[in-house]
């Protein structure tokens, strides 16, 4: 089966629907979610039902931490998040908060596991952003390969049986066979707000038959993506690093 995986949507309604096109385009035959369908973008509302309208038709979604905050005032975030998260209740209709809310923090597929931050204690939030982070991850887990979100940058990291470490940033549009005898953790850059200095949107596509991932980068319509949140008084300096990728 060949799965598009998502990360960190983020409500650019501009950049997932942009990936979307892209996966079905490609052939994808389910759709994974990994949380932060909300948060610094304008179009909560629409990125919101369009998850609960894919998780309708077959696709898995966890819950990420801007997602929960939706929910509680215990999300510790920086000011120009939590700006946006207090706009975005205001804008969720009760069936969409109870929808994040209800979603699971992690979900086990197969010898896959899907993960908003990292394995070892997802509601923590941890950053996976070396390999000793991404050591604690694989360790606990039995699964081969682990995909997660939540730093905004593509990654590549494995462990062998005895415990050794590779880490690799991998190119977009070439495939990378993830071999058997080693467990992976794949770090999904960000479908709404890229961190890696490319402001185009970041997903991957895996076919399970041959344990093959491809990172993607899409195209799309950033000046929209950023006019709707200026318009929508949102802090501006969300609107201005969509444009750098930062």
């Amino acid at each position: 089966m060949l799965l598009a995986i998502f990360a960190d949507i983020h409500a650019n309604r501009q950049a997932f629907a942009a990936c979307l096109d892209y996966a079905r385009a490609q052939g994808a035959e389910r759709m994974i979610c990994l949380g932060d369908y909300v948060g610094y973008g304008a179009d909560p509302e629409w990125t919101v039902d369009t998850v609960m309208g894919l998780v309708d038709d077959g696709a898995m979604a966890v819950r990420g931490n801007h997602d929960n905050a939706i929910g509680t005032t215990a999300e510790s975030m920086n000011a120009v998040a939590q700006a946006a998260i207090e706009w975005t209740r205001g804008r969720l209709s009760a069936a969409q908060r109870r929808f994040l809310a209800e979603l699971p923090l992690t979900r086990r597929d197969d010898d896959r596991l899907y993960v908003h931050s990292e394995a070892s204690n997802p509601l923590r939030w941890r950053y996976v952003q070396s390999t000793a982070d991404a050591a604690r991850s694989i360790q606990a887990t039995s699964a081969h390969v682990t995909f997660c979100g939540h730093i905004h940058q593509p990654a590549l990291y494995s462990m062998s049986g005895a415990a050794k470490m590779t880490s690799f940033v991998p190119s977009s549009d070439v495939p990378v066979q993830l071999l058997g005898g080693r467990q992976w953790l794949a770090v999904l850059g960000s479908v709404g707000q890229p961190r890696d200095g490319n402001p185009a949107a970041s997903f991957a596509m895996f076919d399970t038959a041959n344990n093959e991932i491809t990172y993607c980068r899409v195209p799309y319509d950033v000046e929209t993506a950023a006019n709707r949140i200026r318009a929508n008084s949102l802090p501006l300096w969300l609107a201005d690093r969509l444009l750098a990728g930062k």
